[in-house]
Order: structure tokens, then C-alpha cells, then sequence
């Protein structure tokens, strides 16, 4: 393999054992080369000027310069691809660290977490991986990314019973610009897997919550889809649905070890299409992987509609382009016509076809 093409990473923690973990976790993988590392803010940044990188993984707190400041800093002087590996408590710091720049997290490794550590490793590697696909300057231009906000919903037709988003890297930005879209509390419930470690979706929930006109929380067993709400899958956890007295309830599954993706995009799609067809529409935002296509077949096998979002606004194009490939998606569009779009009650291409038909 030649040395240039390698992911040449810095990593950047205060902490000798975190340090000497993510090293090794990243030195498992041929394609990863660790190219240096730095204790703090201030030793990270100049490494960061003087050296090419294609990522950098970061602790937000560290003595002499935090992660925020650094992130400001190397965003303004010189945009590279930042991985966030933070501990479980911070959650708000990392969503804060997403808003700044940095383009995914994973939980940190720590000496208590033995039986964990085989999950971050198999994850940090694959997102490090992914890191070819991203293109630094879609996080810039999300960060600062306008909504289209929606017009009133009176008089609003077909539109949609339950909204259904799966993302991943990347994910958690184009979810808050998306919600932010909407001016005024749809009359829809929306579902959401995010692939996002355990831990860190409760937080994230809150964050929606605060600034969105969605009362969002974590899912739980039992939940009702209520007009104007967001459940969020719990990170490690599936999203699905049941019926029970004829009302449809959330129930959070427990991931296996062999699953790819907790919470999976694919079985939530799949298991909302069973239960509300025509009535469901899919949104496949940006992230890694083909997670979603196969569920969003199932969508418009049961009558519903999908949307992938479009090249122009992906941070990382995996899983729009997958479902877009697998013919499962009725639109394609940037992330600012998205909410529009939904609020409109966007029709089933084949639908249009026939209405257009002599």
C-alpha cells in the first residue's frame, strides 16, 4: 500500500491512556497512519498548521486551549475534518462541538469500560474510514446553513401522519436546520434514528426540544406518536412499532451483536411502513453507509413516500446515494427544501405520472 494513501490522523487528548487506546485502536486498520499527537489545545493547533491531515480526533477538555477554541481556530485558519471522542457526561459540549465544526463523535474509551472498548474501536475505525467521503466545505456551509421556513398549514393537502429521518454523520446538524424550518407545530409526529452512540441521544432530544417548536424527547416503550413531537431512538437501540388497542406505540429494541447499526434507519423505516403505509414519509439524510435503503423500499411498497437528500447539502452522500440507487426514493433535494417539501405533502412521483397522463 502506498504511504500516500493513507488517512494520516492527529490525535489530540490530554490523557496518556486515551491516547495510547485510540492510537492503538487506529493502528489496527492499514489505512490509518497516526501521524503525530498533541496534549492540549495550543501544541494541537500549531501540529495542525505545520502538518497535511485528513482528520483529527479531539477531547473537548484540555488544559491551555479547550476543544472549542481550537475547533474556531483551525475551522477559520485551516478546515479539516475533526471526529469529537468525548466522555458520556459531556453531551452538550458535544453538540456544541458539531455547531463549531466537527463532523462526528463516539464515546470515549476509559479503564471502565473493558467489554465496550471492542464497539468504539469497530466504530472509530469505520468513521475514520468514511472520512474519504466527506467534504469539509458541506460542514462549513451546514454550519451557517439558512432554514427555508415553512408557510402556514391551513389548507395543506396529503400531508403525511408520521415523518420518519434516518442520518448519520453529519446527522445531528441537518436535524436541527431541518426542525428549525418549521415555524409553527406540524400537525404529524416525526420519528428519528440517528446513528448516535448510547448515552448521548437523550441530550441531543433536549437540544431539539429547546430549540425547535417540537416537543422531542428519547423514545420509550409505549410512546404514542403524537402530532408536533419527535421521538428519538436511543443511541445502542432500535426504533419500532406495535399496535396495542388500536393505537400505534413506540417499543425499543435491544441491538444484537452482529447488527451493523443501533438504531437502524433500515428497521425503523420498515417496521413505520407496516404500520402506517400511505400515511408515512421518509426522509434518508446525509451519513455514512447504505443504512435506510432497504427500509425505504419497504416505504413505497406500502404506499408511502421518500425523500433523499441531495449531493449539494450532504456532508456525506453514502446513504441518500444508496437509496437513490436502489430506486427508493420518490424526490431528491437539498436540505433548505426539504421541510417545504414535507409541509407540502410531496406527492409519489408515480402519482404525478398518472395525473399527468392523457
Amino acid at each position: 500500500m502506498n504511504a500516500r494513501d493513507r488517512i494520516r490522523v492527529l490525535v489530540i487528548d490530554d490523557s496518556a491512556y486515551s491516547r495510547r487506546t485510540i492510537i492503538r485502536m487506529l493502528e489496527t486498520s492499514p489505512w490509518i497512519e497516526v501521524v503525530d499527537w498533541a496534549r492540549d489545545g495550543e501544541e494541537a493547533l500549531r501540529k495542525a498548521l505545520e502538518t497535511p491531515l485528513d482528520l483529527i480526533t479531539l477531547d473537548l477538555e484540555m488544559p491551555r486551549m479547550d476543544g472549542f477554541t481550537f475547533l474556531r481556530l483551525l475551522m477559520a485558519r485551516r478546515p479539516t475534518p475533526v471526529l469529537v471522542v468525548s466522555g458520556r457526561t459531556g453531551d452538550q459540549d458535544v453538540f456544541r462541538a458539531l455547531e463549531l465544526g466537527a463532523v462526528d463523535f463516539l464515546a470515549k474509551p476509559t479503564d471502565h469500560a473493558a467489554p465496550e472498548l471492542a464497539t468504539i474501536e469497530r466504530e472509530l475505525v469505520r468513521k475514520v474510514h468514511a472520512i474519504r467521503q466527506l467534504r469539509i466545505e458541506k460542514v462549513q456551509e451546514g454550519i451557517a446553513l439558512a432554514p427555508t421556513p415553512t408557510r402556514s398549514w391551513a389548507g395543506a393537502d396529503g400531508l403525511p401522519r408520521v415523518v420518519a429521518i434516518g442520518s448519520s454523520t453529519g446527522g445531528p446538524t441537518a436535524l436541527l436546520r431541518l426542525f428549525e424550518a418549521f415555524s409553527e407545530a406540524p400537525p404529524f409526529a416525526c420519528v428519528v434514528s440517528q446513528h448516535m452512540p448510547e448515552g448521548f441521544t437523550a441530550g441531543f432530544a433536549r437540544r431539539l426540544d429547546r430549540y425547535t417548536v417540537f416537543a422531542a424527547r428519547e423514545a420509550c416503550c409505549g410512546d404514542a406518536l403524537e402530532p408536533g413531537t419527535i421521538l428519538l431512538a436511543p443511541g445502542g437501540s432500535h426504533l419500532e412499532f406495535e399496535s396495542q388497542r388500536g393505537r400505534v406505540l413506540s417499543r425499543v429494541v435491544a441491538r444484537n451483536d452482529g447488527d451493523k447499526y443501533a438504531p437502524s434507519v433500515d428497521r425503523m423505516f420498515g417496521s413505520a411502513a407496516k404500520h402506517f403505509g400511505p400515511d408515512l414519509m421518509a426522509v434518508v439524510l446525509t451519513g455514512m453507509g447504505d443504512d435506510g435503503s432497504r427500509g425505504a423500499r419497504l416505504v413505497r411498497q406500502c404506499g408511502g413516500r421518500v425523500i433523499a437528500e441531495s449531493e449539494e447539502t450532504a456532508v456525506i452522500f453514502g446513504m441518500p446515494q444508496q437509496a437513490i440507487r436502489a430506486r427508493a426514493v420518490d424526490s431528491v433535494l437539498p436540505l433548505t427544501e426539504i421541510a417545504p417539501a414535507i409541509q407540502a405533502g410531496l406527492r409519489r412521483a408515480d402519482e404525478t405520472q398518472e395525473e399527468g397522463t392523457p
